[in-house]
């Protein structure tokens, strides 16, 4: 079953290492904008997936969050959210890792489950329902009829 979560209100989403990051629920809208940006669009043929993945990843990033804890610069102190600033937290490979798992890897989870069918309870055509019907026995040709020879 599908669960609707109606209220699509940002949340906060544990990255490792200290940070977490508050974002956007990911929606249609969102991976449609995140899939139209110019940075995506202008990738060329035979770009390797994972290459894909990172840029895909860091555009996601820039629309999804909204507001981060425990990210700063090298004195220490509290960064604001940027572009720039994303695209350098998503270069930190387990915070990467993290993002795909409990982020962009969610949505397509759902977007699998939409598309799923429903388990058969023994293999694969147990839950099938049977289309096909018995055909009728064939009526019995009426015999040929003969010239009589006279």
């Amino acid at each position: 079953m599908l669960r609707l979560n109606l209220a699509r209100e940002a949340y906060w989403l544990d990255l490792g290492l200290g940070v977490r990051v508050r974002v956007e629920p990911l929606t249609t809208a969102l991976m449609v904008a995140a899939r139209s940006d110019p940075a995506v669009r202008r990738l060329p043929e035979g770009t390797s997936d994972d290459e894909i993945a990172v840029i895909f990843g860091k555009v996601l990033a820039e629309r999804a969050i909204l507001d981060w804890e425990g990210v700063g610069d090298s004195n220490g102190n509290a960064t604001p959210v940027t572009p720039e600033g994303i695209a350098a937290l998503l270069d930190i490979w387990p915070v990467f890792e993290k993002f795909q798992m409990g982020y962009v890897a969610k949505g397509l989870e759902l977007d699998q489950e939409k598309n799923a069918s429903a388990p058969s309870p023994t293999g694969s055509t147990a839950g099938a329902k049977a289309t096909a019907r018995r055909a009728r026995p064939a009526r019995a040709a009426a015999p040929a009829k003969t010239a009589r020879k006279s």
